[in-house]
């Protein structure tokens, strides 16, 4: 899943350790988050959220669709 976290939180002037501390995780938690190596669980996916003031579907891309690739006849 792709994400806008690092440019919301560089916006903000934030570090990841500050943000980690608003949401009371780690600072490697929010670097796998913004390099996508971890997707958030439903409770902190809300509470970047609110922390952001975006709905869910602004912060977080599902992946690009895979390019329709035509059947063999």
């Amino acid at each position: 899943m792709r994400n806008h976290l690092r440019a919301l939180r560089v916006a903000r002037g934030w570090t990841q350790a500050v943000l980690a501390d608003e949401l009371d995780v780690s600072r490697q938690t929010i670097n796998a988050l913004e390099t996508g190596r971890y997707d958030p669980s439903l409770p902190l996916a809300f509470a970047l959220s609110r922390l952001f003031e975006q709905p869910i579907e602004s912060i977080f891309d599902p992946e690009p669709a895979r390019p329709n690739v035509p059947q063999g006849r």
